[in-house]
């Protein structure tokens, strides 16, 4: 018979054990449950963008003049509930899961990605669609996932950063259908630190919200799958050319933002921060402009656009592009809630569609595939994560080398412009604004 005194550490240390297996799955099935909310969340926010712009598009039918009256109503009422009833919900949503990684505040952290936040988020996300923003869905995904990871979770606070970042990413993921480009966007744009510890974990909930979204919407790819080529000669002069067009655009673009996310200089800084309500329905007619301009092309997330130049239905235009551009601007600076990846991948393809006529012997869906990379990698600083999702987006494979190089292009160009990456400088912006006020 063992002495009592060596039993009891076997005892405990086998206890021990149990604990902590029981600990390690219990996390790996919060990931798991929290994965499947994230998919059944981008399902519902899918449907509610579609009806959304198809609730505008009933209304342009009536005369689409309407718009000069609707859009700027809709956009103050969607800044005034962003601010007040929804507060944090402005935006895309990523530089608000960003910050909630970053900041010690653990007060903070959950105001950025509370459940009510997601809830106004998804909300007044579909109300600008409705009022014919120019905004997509998948950015507002981002912190919707996040926010619901976190709410599955009830982790301590040292250990939620690695529950918004599975959250963001496989929000990225679900919205998309592309699950790489999830856990690419996951280390790329909201990690920057990495947390290998997780990493598995992240990749599950990326599973679960994607096979939770397939089985609702079924195995599709965003843009449907496409063909194109570009033969190695004279039309590989197109790469740098979208390339450095996608950067200074893009790079142009997140200058623009962050100037006004960090408060305009002088007396018209002054003015939008008394009135920014007055601010947004001012940005509205802009975009109600933009969208009479464009024959209704600028609103919503140029989607239809994007698929119906990339598959040769659509006819390429020098003005779609910056009408979209200028559309996308004024709806990301105005403050109401909505995302910047449709509507980007929409403008770099109204980037290539636009030189078809210069490059006539370069297949038109290689230009728009291009166009898109350059574009969205010119707005986010984010290189790996433009050409993966619009890889893995059209199934579109013999085009990677030339988008990795029009993604690289693109990002030298557009530092060169933007010294900082959009996301994480309003994410800097938000957490200064939020440490000037309590100091204050």
């Amino acid at each position: 018979m063992q002495p009592r005194s060596r039993v009891r550490p076997a005892f405990t240390r086998l206890r021990s054990g149990a604990v902590d297996a029981f600990a390690l799955w219990r996390r790996r099935l919060m990931f798991l449950i929290g994965g499947i909310g994230v998919g059944l969340a981008a399902v519902l926010m899918a449907k509610l963008a579609d009806a959304a712009q198809g609730g505008f598009r009933a209304i342009l039918s009536l005369s689409p003049w309407l718009a000069l009256v609707v859009t700027p109503a809709g956009f103050a009422l969607c800044t005034f509930l962003a601010r007040t009833v929804f507060p944090n919900s402005q935006g895309s949503g990523i530089p608000q899961v960003i910050a909630a990684r970053q900041t010690a505040d653990i007060t903070l952290r959950r105001a950025l990605v509370s459940l009510r936040t997601a809830a106004g988020k998804i909300l007044v996300m579909a109300l600008g669609l409705l009022f014919g923003a120019s905004t997509g869905r998948e950015g507002p995904t981002v912190q919707v996932g996040a926010a619901i990871m976190a709410a599955v979770g009830h982790l301590t606070p040292h250990r939620q950063p690695g529950l918004i970042l599975a959250g963001g990413a496989a929000g990225v993921a679900a919205a998309f259908n592309t699950p790489i480009a999830g856990i690419v966007f996951g280390i790329e744009e909201l990690g920057r630190a990495y947390e290998t510890r997780t990493g598995g974990l992240i990749v599950a909930a990326i599973v679960a919200a994607g096979l939770t979204a397939m089985a609702i919407t079924g195995n599709y790819t965003y843009f449907g799958t496409s063909d194109a080529t570009l033969p190695f000669g004279s039309g590989w002069i197109a790469v740098p050319v979208l390339g450095i067009a996608g950067g200074l655009m893009g790079g142009g673009f997140g200058r623009l933002v962050i100037l006004f996310a960090r408060g305009f200089p002088g007396r018209l800084g002054a003015a939008i921060g008394r009135r920014p309500v007055v601010f947004a329905a001012a940005c509205g007619l802009g975009v109600a402009l933009c969208g009479l301009a464009s024959g209704g092309a600028a609103y919503g997330t140029g989607y239809e656009e994007a698929r119906a130049l990339l598959h040769g239905t659509g006819e390429g235009s020098y003005t779609f592009a910056p009408l979209k551009f200028l559309a996308t601007l004024l709806s990301a600076i105005s403050g109401i809630p909505g995302g910047l990846f449709a509507p980007s991948l929409s403008v770099g393809a109204g980037l290539g569609g636009a030189l078809q006529d210069l490059f006539s012997g370069v297949p038109v869906a290689a230009l728009v595939l291009i166009g898109m990379v350059a574009y969205l990698t010119g707005a986010l600083q984010a290189p790996i994560t433009a050409f993966v999702i619009v890889t893995e987006m059209t199934q579109e494979h013999s085009l990677m080398i030339p988008l990795m190089i029009a993604a690289l292009i693109a990002d030298a160009v557009s530092k060169a412009v933007c010294r900082e990456g959009l996301y994480h400088a309003l994410a800097e912006s938000l957490l200064a604004r939020e440490d000037a006020r309590r100091t204050g």
